[in-house]
């Protein structure tokens, strides 16, 4: 990381990840800039209502510039830049024209980048793409959950303050303490941006094994299932349910890639229908006032419908490449919309 006096992060995005990253980055101190789309300029020109479950406050922010073109990246110095894209769009496209800009502007720099985006060995072809130094890119994410407040129209439970929510542009709340995490691929870049992300002291950064930022890929399985099954909340599933036992046994096999190891191996034997099950219905009661089972049918079930397919799509190559059948990840793929 530079020297700076006041730290500077780049955020690719300003959805809820992104603002709501920006937001707390910015308590920490840090000077923070987004690129966006040029149809988002006028979202952000105006500042920025953010209603937490957790205390029921609504947080103005505005103290941010704003960048419309990744060819404005050039000539730029940063210490991080926070990649929020869902990794469907980041490998689109538009998505691969903006990691050759990050790639151009940031090749032999201190410039260290936290990839937000969901995908399957994703840093690897980021890397690729972009001719970044592996010493530069770490995985990251939320660790809390956030959402648009005006498309999603989350049901309201006890405790919220719907005079104030309905004001808001995002919403979040914490499971636990940490509102993002950085994995272990760089060690370096993951405790630097941990340890500036929680000076805002009502927020951590988690820095978690390599591992364990993973193997969570495969749960989109379960989601995938759940999707199925028309978002009931996490208390009204059956873990009996055929549907859900074949998200469950796509979810073993989505384990058992090779690219997973020994780590994979052991959650897939581990895995059951009660007990993924009984982590969900534990979310949910950690998310009241927010509605989880809502929250994934607005995030899961539209925002991020198309990466979610996308990573199954993938893993169920993967898995045939290395000679396994998948019979039940191919079946969950085949009853999902679109597939």
């Amino acid at each position: 990381m530079t020297t700076s006096v006041v730290p500077s992060v780049c955020i690719v995005g300003a959805g809820s990840m992104g603002v709501v990253t920006g937001y707390h980055l910015g308590v920490s101190g840090a000077s923070v800039t987004f690129l966006v789309r040029p149809h988002r300029q006028e979202q952000l020109s105006r500042p920025q209502r953010l209603y937490s479950y957790d205390d029921h406050s609504l947080n103005t922010y505005s103290d941010y510039e704003i960048l419309t073109d990744p060819s404005e990246l050039a000539g730029t110095a940063f210490d991080f830049v926070v990649i929020t894209l869902d990794g469907a769009a980041l490998r689109a496209e538009a998505g691969q024209r903006l990691v050759d800009a990050i790639g151009s502007a940031f090749r032999g720099t201190s410039t260290a980048v936290i990839l937000g985006s969901v995908g399957i060995e994703l840093r690897s072809w980021f890397l690729e793409r972009s001719g970044l130094a592996d010493t530069q890119v770490t995985n990251g994410g939320l660790g809390s959950l956030a959402h648009e407040v005006d498309p999603a129209r989350m049901p309201v439970h006890p405790g919220t303050q719907p005079d104030l929510l309905s004001t808001a542009d995002y919403a979040y709340r914490h499971l636990t303490p940490s509102g993002f995490l950085v994995d272990l691929s760089t060690p370096q870049v993951a405790h630097d941006f941990a340890a500036l992300y929680d000076r805002n002291g009502v927020s951590q950064c988690s820095v978690i094994e390599v591992e364990a930022h993973q193997l969570p890929v495969a749960l989109f399985t379960v989601l995938a299932a759940w999707e199925l099954l028309k978002w009931p909340a996490a208390a009204d599933i059956d873990p009996a349910d055929d549907t859900w036992q074949l998200g469950i046994e796509a979810l073993r096999e989505f384990q058992r890639l090779l690219l997973y190891g020994p780590a994979g191996r052991a959650a897939a034997e581990q895995a059951d229908a009660e007990s993924v099950l009984a982590i969900f219905r534990q979310m949910e009661k950690d998310a009241l006032p927010l509605d989880l089972a809502a929250f994934n049918a607005y995030h899961h079930g539209g925002k991020v419908n198309g990466q979610d397919h996308a990573i199954l799509g993938e893993a169920l190559d993967r898995g045939e490449a290395e000679g396994a059948e998948m019979p039940a990840l191919r079946s969950l793929i085949a009853r999902l919309p679109h597939a």
